[in-house]
């Protein structure tokens, strides 16, 4: 369960990132501007993938290794 956790934790962080980068540089790569009904809330979106990806890693830290 805690790999699953550190692997969602790492596709949320990167899909965060790349949802800002698009935005910044307008480099178009990502799911977060790929997705129709976020349509001028792309950045939130973004910065809430980035959230959920620390939140996945620090569920992830704190649950025992098998």
């Amino acid at each position: 369960m805690k790999q699953v956790l550190e692997i969602l934790g790492f596709l949320a962080l990167v899909q965060g990132v790349a949802g800002l980068v698009h935005e910044l540089t307008d480099w178009n790569w990502g799911l977060v501007q790929r997705l129709g009904f976020l349509d001028g809330y792309e950045i939130y979106a973004s910065v809430v993938l980035l959230v959920l990806g620390v939140a996945l890693f620090a569920a992830a830290g704190s649950r025992k290794s098998v």
